[in-house]
């Protein structure tokens, strides 16, 4: 009884740290380090439009919470020498599993936005896809840049 409280209390953990971990990449997020920065702003019109996957955030973060879970099942599991090499492959088994779903949950879907320029150059911008956003073929945009990274809005 008390492994299974351990167990349901491990995962719980493991959740929240993985959603703490997630960061948005819509058009309209910006980091600390960008706010009350000069942005330089371009216009243009939109040439095309494709979805696209965004993939999901790496950190040891979500390995790290899948050994423990998996070492803290797997030692439940036997008795002695039994119980160690158990742990050891639930752990093992458990980062694996950990990793895939903080990358999984982190996932997002995207969209890439080709733009010409008003001085005719013709550039590709990828941004998660917002509910209440909606971009068309044709529609002119403001493209945002500030240290580097660029987004497109109305």
């Amino acid at each position: 009884m008390r492994k299974s409280a351990l167990l349901v209390a491990s995962f719980t953990v493991m959740s929240l740290l993985l959603g703490g971990c997630a960061s948005s990449l819509t058009g309209d997020s910006y980091s600390r380090e960008d706010a009350r920065r000069v942005q330089t702003v371009r216009m243009g019109t939109i040439e095309s439009l494709r979805p696209v996957k965004i993939e999901g955030t790496k950190t040891p973060i979500g390995a790290g919470a899948g050994a423990v879970v998996g070492g803290v099942a797997g030692s439940a599991v036997g008795g002695g020498k039994g119980s160690i090499v158990a742990a050891v492959i639930g752990a093992v088994a458990g980062g694996l599993l950990g990793s895939a779903t903080e990358e999984g949950l982190t996932r997002t879907q995207g969209v890439e936005i080709t733009v010409r320029e008003d001085d005719g150059s013709m550039r590709a911008y990828v941004q998660a896809v917002q509910e209440n956003e909606i971009f068309r073929v044709g529609e002119r945009v403001r493209i945002m840049t500030v240290n580097g990274t660029s987004r497109v809005s109305h």
